[in-house]
């Protein structure tokens, strides 16, 4: 007879057991469905659009303070302009940032990834 591990933990920890280790199932589930709304700036380029059609980095920069955001550092990388920022409550964000238009495609909060 096959037992699910949820089952086993059950009968083994008790019912409180299984709801934490379902808890935890469930978070570990939902930061893989999260994952790719993130993986189109993370490696992945935000515009296939060639750098002679891309903004100076100097307007991209412009656009992305005067939403509020204190820029530490900036740099173009695999079709992206990522911007190292501080937000409007002193939090670190890192933003991914198109090129061509300045519209932010995805951002980490805490620089962490």
């Amino acid at each position: 007879m096959k037992h699910s591990s949820f089952k086993v933990a059950g009968t083994i920890f008790g019912i409180g057991a299984s709801l934490k280790i379902l808890a935890v199932a469930t978070a570990i589930g939902m930061l893989a469905l999260t994952t790719p709304v993130h993986a189109k700036s993370l490696g992945y380029p935000c515009t296939s659009a060639p750098q002679n059609q891309w903004l100076p980095v100097q307007e991209l920069q412009a656009k992305v303070e005067a939403l509020g955001y204190m820029v530490q550092k900036n740099k173009l990388a695999k079709g992206c302009a990522e911007f190292y920022v501080l937000d409007k409550n002193g939090g670190k964000t890192e933003l991914f940032v198109d090129p061509t238009n300045g519209q932010i495609v995805s951002q980490l909060q805490g620089g962490k990834r």
